[in-house]
């Protein structure tokens, strides 16, 4: 199987590379894809090293696979290009992911609506992957009728300008920045440019992707994003509102069952999902499992997990073994 990976070089692509690699998926020919400007570099894969390409070289090659992260606009204009030659493209960018003719994915909860003709499947928002991981079987059993969230997200959401950014401020060094203020030492209220509602796109999507993978246009979400000096995943604080009545041991009943999902929550001895812990990991981690005292109906819990595994690579990934699986490809 020929699998292309576009934004090879890039900080989510070389975590593809290694959970391709980690997981053993089936790859008989690797095509890394990057801009122009790293055409020509080697990277290595399973002890093997390859010559990245440039998009129109990798379409050339027909790979059954093509897993994209390489932003919004390069996907828009390349995954059609890849599609017509009969490649399934899973993209990593926001492009796809509220168009009404692509599947937005989860694997654990909706793989089952793809079919041989999707050609360009979206992989979702880090921070809505690891929320709906732990929302849907609790929709299933209670039906859930509003979700607070307010997140605290890694620098390594933004990149490797970003990772540079707070180290350079670490040590006292002037840098290049990813965002307008210093990170180190402080939390920034914006993830992603403001829309003119003035919630940011990310905190947007967690809105509108949620309804979609949960297909479930009722559910009200709303949302606050901050960026924190972390490198190990995003942690989110989730309080949701249900249609019916549930009992807390319950909840982490279904949770402690669920595929994917890994509770610590016992505060006899503070064990709760952290950053630290969940870098590097590919479930999702929730905790903090209480009662809203304030209203009837309704549950706060701490969610984390790595974004840039089951956040990102992982995830797409993932979706290529279904798709391997199930003859989809």
């Amino acid at each position: 199987m020929k699998v292309a990976v576009v934004g090879a070089t890039g900080m989510v692509g070389e975590v593809m590379l290694q959970v391709l690699a980690e997981r053993n998926f089936p790859v008989t020919e690797l095509i890394p894809v990057a801009s122009e400007r790293s055409v020509g570099n080697e990277i290595e894969f399973k002890g093997s090293k390859y010559k990245v390409v440039g998009m129109q070289t990798a379409i050339d090659m027909k790979p059954e696979i093509a897993i994209f992260s390489a932003g919004g606009d390069t996907s828009k204009e390349w995954a059609p290009k890849f599609a017509e030659v009969g490649t399934t493209v899973i993209d990593n960018s926001s492009a796809w992911r509220m168009d009404p003719t692509k599947k937005l994915v989860v694997p654990e909860i909706n793989a089952s609506v793809l079919t041989k003709e999707d050609k360009i499947i979206a992989n979702p928002n880090c921070s809505t992957i690891q929320m709906v991981m732990v929302l849907s079987p609790l929709h299933k059993e209670f039906g859930i009728k509003r979700v607070v969230v307010s997140t605290y997200q890694s620098i390594t959401g933004t990149g490797v300008k970003a990772v540079r950014q707070l180290e350079n401020e670490y040590e006292g060094i002037q840098g290049e920045m990813a965002y307008k203020y210093q990170i180190h030492r402080n939390a920034i209220p914006q993830c992603d440019v403001f829309e003119e509602n003035d919630y940011t796109k990310e905190e947007m999507k967690l809105v509108r992707e949620t309804q979609k993978i949960l297909d479930d246009k009722s559910i009200a979400v709303t949302a606050t994003a901050v960026r924190i000096p972390v490198v190990g995943g995003h942690s989110e604080s989730v309080n949701v509102e249900f249609e019916k009545d549930f009992d807390v041991a319950t909840v982490r009943k279904i949770l402690h069952y669920t595929p994917g999902v890994t509770v610590q929550d016992n505060v006899d001895t503070f064990t709760f999902p952290m950053p630290l812990y969940a870098q590097g990991k590919d479930d999702v981690f929730v905790g903090r499992i209480r009662r809203d005292e304030s209203q009837p109906n309704t549950l706060n819990m701490w969610i984390v997990a790595d974004n840039l595994r089951k956040g990102a690579a992982t995830n797409a990934v993932q979706i290529a073994e279904y798709l391997v699986a199930n003859q989809l490809v």
